[in-house]
């Protein structure tokens, strides 16, 4: 899952980012509003996290104009305004949820997936694709039923599959999936993640379809 955290406190933005990483989240992350909406034009995220007290734009217009351009987009806010007000007023201009300043960072991941579930419309927090079954919010792999240890570029790109059973994703389609905007890639990154998998899950879990790209129950 791709996400974009517009946040210019950098200290608090890089313990976050690292935590998402952790997690097995992609992260895109600036610290204005003029670079969120620049990354919500040019890439595709699946939710934000917006803080609304940013250096060039109040966060509030930031919102409005994300949701011009993604009306149904998960965006959690972050925010040191804690009076009801301003939690109203954050709700009433489209945000999803609303977390104050200071916060636990695994609060904010419990959010995170809250919002992005409910406006998913998945009910059931779980994915499977034969003997493999994935919990999107434990953040467990199970393989027949035994645990699995993934890294976290390798979840994420399990994750990725899981979401699109059946289609053929190219690496380019991977590529964007797993890295950040900006990010290096070198040219056989998701070949090498690939033959991690597969070595994990079974050497048929992930078919390749030369030319084309690759997928999980592809026939």
């Amino acid at each position: 899952m791709r996400l974009l955290l517009v946040e210019d406190d950098h200290d608090l933005s890089r313990a976050v980012e690292k935590a998402l990483l952790v997690e097995g989240y992609t992260v895109d992350a600036v610290s204005t509003g003029e670079g969120a909406l620049f990354l919500i034009a040019n890439t595709d995220p699946d939710a934000v996290i917006l803080d609304l007290g940013l250096p060039d734009m109040d966060g509030l217009a930031v919102l409005s104009a994300m949701r011009g351009q993604r009306p149904s987009l998960p965006v959690l806010i972050l925010t040191a305004r804690d009076s009801v007000n301003a939690r109203v007023g954050g709700l009433d201009a489209g945000a999803d949820d609303y977390l104050t300043k200071p916060f636990d960072i695994p609060e904010l991941i419990a959010r995170l997936r809250a919002i992005t579930r409910r406006l998913g419309g998945r009910t059931a927090n779980t994915l499977n694709a034969g003997d493999v079954t994935l919990d999107v919010d434990a953040h467990t792999v199970l393989l027949a039923g035994e645990p699995i240890e993934l890294s976290g570029r390798e979840y994420a790109l399990l994750q990725t599959f899981m979401e699109n059973s059946a289609r053929l994703l190219t690496r380019e389609q991977l590529e964007r999936a797993l890295y950040a905007w900006g990010d290096e890639v070198t040219s056989n990154t998701i070949e090498v993640h690939i033959h991690s998998l597969r070595k994990k899950l079974g050497k048929s879990f992930i078919k390749t379809v030369r030319g084309i790209g690759y997928g999980v129950g592809v026939k």
